[in-house]
């Protein structure tokens, strides 16, 4: 059976599940070997943590120019796979690459020209500063490849072929992962070797992925199909923007928290980190849900098939729901040993114990607000996707990381991401609604 059949005639719980195995899989070891380098400069200091954390809103960055390309032109690649334009997805598909791959290459060069002033605007400390520049220093060398792999990540994924993206991203993530201790502590490099290991997973992870468009049913790149047109940029950007905007914000969230976080001290920032790293572990599986429903949401909405499209949104719903309902349920027994394991400080670890409980709590009403957006996304419903990826990190955020801790002090900051939660979720029942009743 090939994907075309396989997307738009199997059962839709057959489709998503079969898909999401590969997707979750990829956002686990992604979110794991993002978690290693925080892990392991634990063991250095508290500052070498917080510099970690801060230079997160960086990586971001990048994921939001990764995730633009990947998602705007992987959405097109699905829908023109769906309707069967194969030579309009192979055009878009090197596209898409090529311009990930540049703007990476940008970023890059305006990063390490004003890494100074860089790493002091993002929330660095005096203290703080010499680590933050070490790391995002070499983190930044790998840009490029950053961008470009999480493109091709997407369109493979877009394509119906997660398997082949997953093993290219689990090799980068053991690469990583490996090197973390040896350059750290067996080569004494410090802070500076876990961002080594971090742009050699990178670097490889790209080559592989390179390498998986030459086999099975995947699309090839050949660079002659490079169009920059300004019909491929107004798709790129119509399907890409909802990412960009949930990832961009998500950096200026992160920056945001950091600066807050700061005037309660290193440790404060520390917390914070660990705490937002946590869940985004959580949150890979959920999003490696959403992402296997989303080859079968481009596929039937190109052939016509609405029934199944909103059928795999409310699967996607009813399983990562219950999936938070566990994983809040068993985190609250054990919050301040997950803080500790990541840095063993007294005050880290109260600071972070209390923020891990908040956010635990409103957990289960993220499954909605992201899988509606997930779908509104693919199907191409540009400004109801717009104002969902922008309301959890930035609509509600940024108010509330400014006005909450005025008013509360550091626990302002602490219960600041599940303020943010109640309000995208009360926010998306509506717009949902809406949506659904625009595909009858």
């Amino acid at each position: 059976m090939n994907n075309y059949t396989f997307l738009t005639m199997a059962p839709v719980p057959r489709v998503v599940a079969r898909m999401s195995v590969s997707t979750i899989a990829t956002m686990l070891v992604t979110s794991i070997y993002n978690l290693a380098d925080t892990f392991f400069v634990g063991y250095i200091s508290t500052q070498a943590t917080a510099a970690v954390g801060i230079v997160f809103s960086v990586m971001f960055v990048l994921q939001a120019i990764g995730f633009f390309y990947g998602h705007g032109s992987g959405n097109f690649i699905s829908r023109e796979l769906g309707a069967r334009r194969q030579r309009q997805a192979e055009r878009m598909a090197v596209t898409g690459v090529v311009l990930s791959f540049g703007t990476g290459v940008v970023i890059m060069a305006a990063g390490l020209a004003l890494l100074t002033p860089l790493s002091v605007a993002l929330g660095s400390t005096p203290t703080i500063l010499p680590s933050t520049e070490s790391y995002m220093g070499i983190v930044l060398l790998g840009a490029p490849f950053c961008t470009a792999s999480l493109t091709l990540n997407n369109q493979l994924r877009f394509q119906g072929n997660a398997a082949h993206a997953m093993l290219a991203v689990v090799a980068g993530a053991v690469l990583n992962i490996a090197l973390d201790p040896l350059l750290i502590f067996v080569a004494g490099m410090g802070v500076a070797g876990a961002a080594c290991a971090t742009v050699a997973g990178q670097v490889g992870s790209c080559a592989l992925l390179l390498a998986m468009t030459h086999r099975g049913g995947n699309l090839r790149l050949h660079w002659r199909n490079f169009t920059p047109s300004k019909a491929f940029l107004f798709e790129i950007l119509g399907g890409g923007t909802p990412s960009l905007l949930r990832q961009s914000l998500g950096s200026v969230a992160t920056i945001l928290m950091n600066v807050a976080a700061a005037a309660y001290g290193d440790a404060a920032i520390a917390a914070m980190s660990i705490v937002n790293r946590i869940t985004m572990l959580i949150m890979a599986a959920i999003i490696g849900l959403g992402q296997g429903y989303q080859p079968l949401c481009g596929f039937c909405y190109g052939a016509g098939l609405y029934g199944r499209v909103k059928e795999g949104m409310w699967f996607c719903v009813k399983v990562g729901t219950a999936f938070l309902v566990l994983c809040s349920v068993v985190g609250f027994g054990f919050t301040h040993g997950i803080i500790a394991a990541f840095r063993n400080d007294a005050q880290v670890v109260t600071i972070g114990a209390t923020a891990l409980r908040w956010q635990l709590a409103t957990l289960p009403l993220i499954g909605l607000f992201m899988y509606a957006n997930m779908m509104l996304q693919t199907v191409g419903m540009t400004w109801r996707a717009n104002l969902l990826a922008s309301a959890r990190q930035g609509l509600f955020f940024i108010p509330a990381i400014l006005l909450l801790p005025t008013a509360l002090g550091l626990h302002g900051v602490e219960i600041c991401p599940a303020v943010c939660d109640v309000c995208s979720f009360m926010l998306t029942v509506p717009i949902l609604r809406g949506a659904l009743r625009h595909m009858r």
